[in-house]
């Protein structure tokens, strides 16, 4: 193992939307150095690398930012930070217009204006929308990028952060990295829950599975105030694809049917949590399967729906051309996927003020680890991106940071070495991730219950996961690829905790099935309309109930 240290103004965990656009923000307004790490390669990494075929976060012709901000607050029943929903609101257009600028295509009309999808979407050609971001930022002279580099944990002592540790995959170098300041920018975490589909398809899932709640147990570790990861996040798929289905929904206007012809979407509401509850509902009442409405659409829409999927989600069309049958020749069945916890799309993340700094100083946070702002999307993670780089600029001139301390240097080698000398333990990696994700299955409301669970459930399945973190201290790797799935699965562990403990803490249900809590089946607006935080002192996690932004408030916490 070779050993290579680094210091740099700032550093960028995670070269993904927010860290992209992070960086472009920090060359663009200082001569800061600045140091990208990314754990797979920019060009092709983080929830865009496949590409997408719509900006869901714009303000469209007639709408406000406070629209937008009205509508998040709806679809989660009013607990956002709705002073971090309207600063992101207010750069969604913006940011748009900087990532056409770089060369992305987005569709327009006969009058020039952009082509809508409904009141907040554009239509776009996205295929390539990740190589283009990361080629504005390989063009940057103070910005350096380390690809195939795994952070594994923060430097942080007297709640400073002092910069981070981590492993070259390809290279076999344990990296130090010093900074004066951090923005972590990673993704959210999939991975903690049994997926839709076994064995060989288990990576068939709605979220990237290289996603591992990384920044989040950092965070973690480090004793980060996080927030609200009661708030998981269920996707509605289309059945064995896991395809999206907001294309079918908003694309042809397809409604939700039960088995026996009848539209229930109405009946149990229009939220995203709603929809997916009224699938499984559906289902268990017996009415089921549940399809989108596609039988009668017309050619056109054919054509248009087989591209579309062709594009973002191959599988589905090829199931269409495989069945010799048209979506306008049968329904498209759907289904709610496992859990997951994602700052992109729910409010689960850092406890961050309005700029995007974390409780720890020094450290902020942007895109789907940054807590408190629900649908985000593209857009909305290169807002907070952008956000995260003044804020970090304006913070390293007035502070530098110390180097970090020869006894963290040392413990974390020697953890390294550990897991790369001799093999004493029982079990694989793969089979400890399998154990815990049948754990969170059967007591933390995973698929396997219909995402419903109790108190019991969930203090069987804390129990089952500190087991399992025991566990995972002797496992062994042969090389540094192996090295980086046991810290991957440390990681979800770690983040397990954290979504069980949350899950506890609210005692009412306020999203269906995202955080269906059987032994509080009531939505609770009296003692609940508080965000649930947490920080983990002393081995133990710590709920903190914090009131509710509303109105024009701001939260701007000292750390």
């Amino acid at each position: 193992m070779k050993t290579e240290r680094i210091r740099t103004d700032i550093l960028i965990i995670g070269g993904g939307t927010a860290g992209c656009y992070a960086a472009m923000t920090i060359a663009e307004h200082s001569d800061a150095m600045v140091l990208i790490c990314e754990k797979a390669h920019i060009k092709r990494s983080g929830c865009l690398a496949a590409g997408v075929n719509a900006l869901n976060a714009y303000i469209t012709e007639g709408r406000t930012p406070q629209d937008y901000v009205d509508y998040a607050k709806k679809d989660a029943d009013g607990i956002v930070r709705e002073d971090l929903l309207l600063t992101m609101s207010e750069r969604l257009n913006s940011v748009t217009e900087k990532l056409e600028q770089l060369g992305l295509v987005i569709l327009k009309d006969e009058n020039g204006k952009y082509v809508t999808r409904g009141n907040r979407n554009l239509k776009i050609n996205g295929e390539n929308i990740k190589p283009i971001l990361a080629a504005a930022v390989e063009k940057l002279p103070n910005v350096t990028v380390l690809n195939h580099v795994n952070i594994t944990d923060f430097a942080v002592s007297e709640n400073r952060i002092k910069g981070a540790f981590g492993i070259g995959i390809e290279n076999d170098t344990f990296y130090i990295i010093e900074a004066n300041a951090v923005i972590v920018a990673t993704g959210g975490a999939a991975g903690l829950y049994k997926p839709n589909n076994p064995g060989f398809s288990r990576h068939k899932m709605w979220y990237p599975p290289f996603n591992t709640g990384a920044g989040y147990a950092m965070g973690i570790r480090a004793g980060a105030e996080m927030t609200t990861f009661e708030m998981r996040f269920i996707a509605l798929r289309c059945k064995d694809t896991i395809a999206p289905t907001g294309t079918l929904a908003q694309g042809v206007g397809a409604k939700q049917i039960n088995s026996l012809g009848e539209v229930y979407e109405t009946k149990y509401g229009l939220t995203t949590s709603e929809r997916v509850y009224g699938t499984v509902n559906e289902n268990l009442e017996g009415r089921g399967p549940c399809y989108l409405r596609t039988e009668s659409i017309t050619e056109e829409q054919n054509e248009s729906l087989m591209k579309a999927y062709l594009n973002m989600a191959p599988s589905q069309t090829l199931k269409w051309i495989e069945s010799g049958k048209k979506p306008s020749e049968q329904n498209v069945e759907i289904e709610g996927t496992e859990p997951y916890i994602i700052g992109g799309h729910t409010a689960s993340g850092y406890w961050v003020d309005t700029n995007r700094a974390t409780t720890i100083k020094g450290l902020f946070a942007g895109g789907d680890v940054a807590g408190g702002c629900p649908q985000k999307y593209v857009t909305g993670a290169l807002a907070e991106g952008e956000i995260a780089g003044f804020s970090a600029v304006e913070f390293i001139k007035q502070n530098n940071s110390e180097e970090i301390d020869e006894e963290a240097v040392r413990s974390h080698a020697e953890e390294i070495e550990r897991f790369l000398g001799e093999d004493k333990s029982q079990f694989t990696t793969e089979q400890l991730e399998e154990a815990m994700q049948t754990v969170m299955d059967s007591y933390a409301g995973g698929i396997r219950t219909n995402y419903r669970f109790n108190e019991k459930q969930l203090d069987i399945a804390d129990e089952k996961i500190v087991q399992l973190e025991k566990l995972s201290e002797n496992l062994h790797a042969d090389d540094f690829q192996e090295l980086m799935y046991i810290y991957e699965l440390r990681e979800r562990l770690t983040v397990c905790r954290s979504v069980i403990a949350h899950l506890k803490a609210r005692h009412e249900t306020r999203w269906h099935s995202f955080a269906e809590n059987l032994d509080y089946p009531e939505k609770d607006d009296v003692n609940w309309r508080k965000y649930v935080n947490s920080r983990l002192e002393n081995g133990e996690i710590k709920i903190i109930l914090r009131d509710l932004t509303e109105g024009g408030q701001t939260y701007e916490h000292f750390n």
